[in-house]
């Protein structure tokens, strides 16, 4: 296990949910991210889609502070993508990493 130095992780029940295009709401920044830098993940310019195949029945958000733990690889980097979970049509949760 590596160190994130001044890293802090974004687990899900600060992470955001937005609803529409996940690329757009990516973009967008959704809720945070419209002004200056804000050391969330709003700042990242990509994401991993989680497949839902991979969730299963497991809590979307429960599911992704697990990923976090785990120190996945595909979201362990304040300098990587974020992730992104389906939660309904519309809906997608990122979490991830982000810069303290």
């Amino acid at each position: 296990m590596g160190t994130h130095g001044d890293s802090k992780p974004q687990y899900p029940n600060s992470a955001v949910r937005c609803r529409g295009n996940p690329r757009a709401s990516a973009r967008g920044g959704c809720q945070h991210g419209h002004g200056g830098y804000t050391g969330t993940i709003a700042e990242k310019t990509s994401f991993t889609c989680i497949p839902d195949s991979e969730v299963g029945d497991t809590d979307p958000t429960e599911y992704a502070g697990q990923l976090i733990d785990e120190q996945d690889s595909r979201i362990d980097s304040k300098w990587g993508p974020a992730g992104c979970i389906h939660i309904e049509d519309g809906t997608y949760l990122f979490f991830g990493w982000a810069s303290a």
